[in-house]
Order: structure tokens, then sequence, then C-alpha cells
């Protein structure tokens, strides 16, 4: 079977994707970024698509030619520079149904009617099972609870974090109810769909029967990286709100973070209540993770996940500062260069020049589209100051807490941030 899966890049789709292509079907992967994708995944078809901009139906006609099957594993989670949740999940699916007949279509979905039902993501996914019912296609509605699988991305990358924050565990709404699905039992779940063995017109909540609170949740995940018990810090409702209007902030400037308005509201209510008389023998959270021991680089990962807000905030606030104190100070700035022999015209244009390359970068590297070439400018361009200056006013390397000796940790800072960068 020749099958198309939307969000072939993500954390489910690119799970299927393989999944899939091991049990011999001839995978189309349609992806918004595909470049890294291919090649991690060379035997796979990819397909670079914005599903937002697939509106009408003849924009999804070309895509469906030889495709027996459609999965839909794509989503988003709230609205931002790159993402809109109504032309994902509604406007596009509802255009692709009008020409998918007679195709088999794979909806993985989500329980819509319990807690954030109003949100845009889960009135979106209802309005589009709707949709689908009353196609007359063909289908399969899968209701996952949490995911779980061997990568981590979104929620299950934040349990990790939460687990390896250091001497205890700070949590809200650590007594939530929360339920899990391993990644591989979706996947599995998709396959038989296709096969069949899974009746065609199903809607079927995924989640193992185990239930656990959140804090319990975070503690197997503590145990799994290897790291001793600690206690659970709980910290009061107001920091959760502190917590997501600053992660909806930053989802402005293209951050995707776990933290935002939407996941805390499900978080507050729980993730239970899914239906355990699918039929299927799903794995526990903790069959979950036993049958994926965790690694040194897991627990570097979950570290890392935790730093990654402040290692660019820091880098942040650094050159913002940095810039913003040098025009304050203009003249003292542009003294070095004077001292150095430089006329004084030019020293203060090359002062002027910097310190607005410096708060340019520091702005850059919060936006997520510019932070990768914001990142690369500040290394080159601190390499830059090192260099000139070393010419110039060779005797600042004498101060070890001069402006030279102060760059050098905040390129290693920026080698760090780059190396964390990509989400996928």
């Amino acid at each position: 079977m020749r099958v198309l899966i939307l969000g072939g890049n993500g954390f489910i789709g690119a799970a299927v994707a393989r999944a899939l292509a091991a049990r011999g079907h001839s995978v189309v992967a349609l992806a918004r970024d595909t470049e890294i994708a291919a090649r991690r995944q060379p035997d796979i078809d990819w397909v670079k698509a914005d599903i937002a901009q697939l509106s009408r139906p003849e924009d999804w006609r070309p895509l469906l030619q030889g495709i027996d099957a459609v999965v839909n594993c794509a989503g988003v989670l709230q609205d931002g520079p790159r993402d809109d949740v109504t032309a994902v999940q509604f406007n596009a699916m509802n255009a692709l149904y009008q020409v998918a007949s007679p195709r088999l279509v794979v909806q993985i979905s989500a329980r819509t009617d319990d807690v954030a039902a109003d949100s845009p993501f889960f009135a979106t996914k209802r309005r589009a099972d709707a949709a689908l019912r009353a196609s007359g296609l063909a289908f399969v509605v899968l209701r996952p609870a949490i995911v779980i699988g061997r990568a981590a991305h979104g929620g299950s990358a934040l349990l990790r974090a939460l687990a390896a924050f250091p001497l205890v565990t700070p949590l809200v709404f650590g007594d939530s109810r929360m339920q899990f699905v391993s990644l591989d039992d979706v996947a599995c779940a998709i396959a038989d769909a296709l096969s069949g063995l899974i009746p065609a017109g199903s809607d079927i909540d995924l989640a193992a029967p185990q239930t656990m609170t959140l804090a319990q949740a975070v503690a197997r995940h503590r145990q799994w990286l290897g790291l001793p018990p600690a206690p659970v810090l709980t910290l009061p409702a107001i920091c959760a709100r502190i917590a997501s209007g600053c992660a909806d902030l930053l989802g402005r400037l293209g951050w995707r973070s776990p933290l935002r308005s939407t996941a805390l509201e499900v978080a507050a209510g729980g993730v239970a209540g899914h239906a355990a008389s699918s039929g299927r023998n799903l794995r526990s959270l903790d069959q979950t993770l036993a049958a994926n021991p965790a690694s040194i680089q897991d627990l570097w990962f979950a570290r890392l996940y935790l730093l990654k807000p402040l290692v660019f905030g820091t880098l942040c606030l650094f050159w913002l500062l940095s810039g913003i104190i040098a025009l304050l100070r203009f003249d003292a700035s542009s003294a070095h260069l004077a001292a150095a022999g430089a006329p004084v015209a030019l020293a203060y244009a090359i002062t002027l020049v910097t310190s607005l390359a410096d708060i340019a970068l520091g702005i850059g590297v919060a936006v997520r589209h510019y932070a990768k070439p914001a990142l690369a400018s500040m290394i080159a361009l601190s390499l830059a100051y090192l260099a000139s200056a070393t010419v110039l006013a060779p005797g600042l390397w004498a101060d070890p807490l001069g402006p030279l000796v102060k760059v050098l940790p905040s390129i290693v800072l920026a080698l760090v941030a780059l190396a964390i960068l990509d989400e996928r």
C-alpha cells in the first residue's frame, strides 16, 4: 500500500513513517521541513509542503496521485508566526476530505470533549473529526493519550526535563491524573487500521489502563534516568499562569514551548478518562520505559532541555546589555580605540556600529526564525572583536575581567545554543 503521511517529520509522524516502511508499505511523508528528515530516512519519499497552504481541494489532488491511504499526524498546539491552528487542523483537512475518496483516512486526533475543549487546538480537531465522519470516506480515528517513545518532544520532553531537575522536583498540578500510550503502540494501531484489522468507521481511544498522577509520572522518569528520588516542591497555581504567559509570549516569537497556555490548561485538568476497552494490549508507562532503557545521552537531553531557555535568555541579555551599555558610555567605550591610535571619528563610528550590531543580535536570537543566523553572527562578530582588539589594543588581554576575556565564554555559550537549537 502506498501511504501519504501528513506531518511526517513530527514526533508521531516520523515514528509512523519508519514503522510502515518496515512493514513493507511504500511511504510518502509530507512535511514543511524535509532536508534533514530526508537524510535520516532516505528510504521514504519526502514531499515538502505547508499544510496550512493546502486549503482548496485542488491543492491536494497532485499529492494524492497513486496514494492508497492517508495518515494525518499533523497538528498545531497554538497559533504562532509559522503556525495556524485552524488552517492546519480544519481548513486543510476539510479540503482533503473532498477529494480523498476512495482512499482510507486514518486521523490522529485527541479527546476533544474534556479539558480545554474550547481551545482552538481541540475545537478544530473536533470540527475536523465531524467533517471526516460526514464525508462518506472510509476512516479510522485514533485518540492517543500522552504519547511516550524512545525520542521525546513537547510534553514528553518536559516530563524528562522535570525529572532531571536537581535536588527537588518543582511541580504545579502534581496531583493531576495522567494516562499514557507507547509511541510504538500508536504506530501499530495505524498499521492495523491500514491492513483492515481495525475496521473502517472505528473511533478508538489509545491509552494504557494504568493511570497515575503527574508527580508519579515524573518520578518514574527520574528513576528511568538513573537519578535518586527527589522530594516534590509543590508550587502555587500562579506559577503556572506566569510560566504559560511567558511561554505564550515566546510563542509569538516562534518558540514552541510545552508550557504554553493550552498545554498548561490540559495539565491542570489531567489527561485521563480514556476508554480502556479498545481491545488492544497497550503497554503502560512503566513497560514503555523499561523497553527503552535510558542512556547518558537521555540524561544530557533532559538537562539541556531544562537549560535551553536559560542559555538563550542569557545570550539575549548579554548582547543587548553589551550594546546598550556601550551606547550609554559612548565616550568611554570609544576611548579604547582612540587610545590605540585610531582617529576619533573612526573610533566613534566603530563604537556606534558595533553597539547597534550587539543590540540587533540580542534581539535576533530571541526570535526563533532568526536565532540560527544570529548565533552564527554572534560567533563571527566575537572573533572579529578579538582579532581587531588584539591588533589595536593588545593590552586589554592583561585585564582578567576585561572586555576581551569576557567574550570567550559568550562564544562557547553561542556554540552550545547552536548545538541545541533544532527541535527535530
